[in-house]
């Protein structure tokens, strides 16, 4: 298989070589297969090993995102609509697990610890997770019946979150805002661009909607009664009529909610046992819905919009 790698600061032909440098060296993006993968926890042969070894099967289910859209809450939808029956809300690993630990994502954790894991002895159906996207997925995924399910986020929502995650993890206390809003409107941020990100995934799911199931945070946050009965059924475990009469669906939204999820011992002092050490809190900041407004001026707003429109343009995929 061919690829395409290239450092971030011979690619960035308008920002200055400092700056780039500085870039580079702190999130570690390096261009391959056309995307932008954070090398420094996402080494490419991981991605290799995962695109040559990994075997689907017709029931695994696949939690699919960009970083800050909204997968730590959809893995904890994910995980307890699926093991419902095996643990009550009072039991679930979820309470001394962060939704990472317990779907783990390929090219971050499951292909860098091993270049060919056994996952035979995973029960039925396997969960997991990645920020690929669907181009880079391997083959055996796109030839399977596997579900997918991919959650995006208002772009601008995503680049705040973004900047503030990565301030946490690399302390970077002079990174401006600015500084990831061009990131994102040159297409060079982790797993990037943005826009072919969501485009292939959203492509997928007209072209096989009981295969890939394509969700919007901000409708998730509108009314997670209704998706989140939505997603049961896309997954092969729908709700019963006795389920929703004893208030089981609306439990688990409560169980999974935001601040729920944030007020758990486990997120707020744990920490993640990876490469880059770090507080299981950073991935519960705010939630908020638009608050990017708090953050990037409007003439900035205007400027990435513009640039969301003419890459999506030709498409039916629009972002309020």
């Amino acid at each position: 298989m061919e690829s395409k790698e290239s450092s971030l600061e011979t690619s960035t032909p308008n920002v200055s070589p400092s700056a780039a440098a500085s870039n580079a060296y702190a999130l570690g993006l390096t261009q391959f297969q056309g995307f932008w993968i954070p090398s420094t926890r996402v080494p490419t042969s991981s991605i290799i090993s995962f695109q040559k070894y990994f075997q689907a099967l017709d029931d695994d289910i696949i939690v699919a995102s960009k970083p800050k859209a909204g997968t730590t809450w959809l893995k904890a939808l994910v995980f307890t609509i699926v093991n419902r029956h095996s643990y009550t809300l009072s039991n679930t690993p979820l309470n001394s697990a962060n939704p990472r630990h317990l779907i783990s994502h390929f090219e971050v954790n499951i292909y860098r610890e091993s270049p060919n894991p056994d996952l035979s002895n995973i029960p039925s159906p396997r969960l997991f997770a990645t920020h690929l996207p669907y181009p880079m997925l391997a083959d055996s995924i796109k030839r399977s019946y596997c579900r997918i399910v991919y959650i995006t986020r208002n772009p601008f929502d995503i680049v705040v979150s973004f900047w503030h995650f990565l301030r946490g993890v690399h302390n970077l206390p002079d990174w401006s805002v600015e500084d990831c809003l061009e990131m994102f409107c040159r297409g060079e941020e982790g797993y990037g661009p943005f826009w072919d990100h969501a485009l292939g995934y959203w492509n997928m799911s007209l072209e096989k909607p009981s295969n890939v199931l394509f969700l919007r945070y901000e409708e998730m946050k509108e009314d997670p009664v209704a998706q989140t009965k939505k997603l049961a059924e896309f997954l092969g475990f729908p709700f019963s009529m006795e389920e929703e009469k004893t208030g089981v669906v609306n439990q688990i939204v409560d169980f999974c909610s935001f601040n729920n999820l944030k007020d758990l011992e486990v997120n707020k002092t744990g920490k993640m046992a990876e490469i880059i050490l770090h507080s299981n809190k950073l991935y519960f900041r705010s939630g908020k819905v638009g608050d990017y407004v708090n953050y990037l001026t409007p003439t900035a707003v205007e400027r990435f919009n513009n640039i969301l429109e003419e890459k999506l343009s030709g498409s039916s995929l629009t972002f309020k």
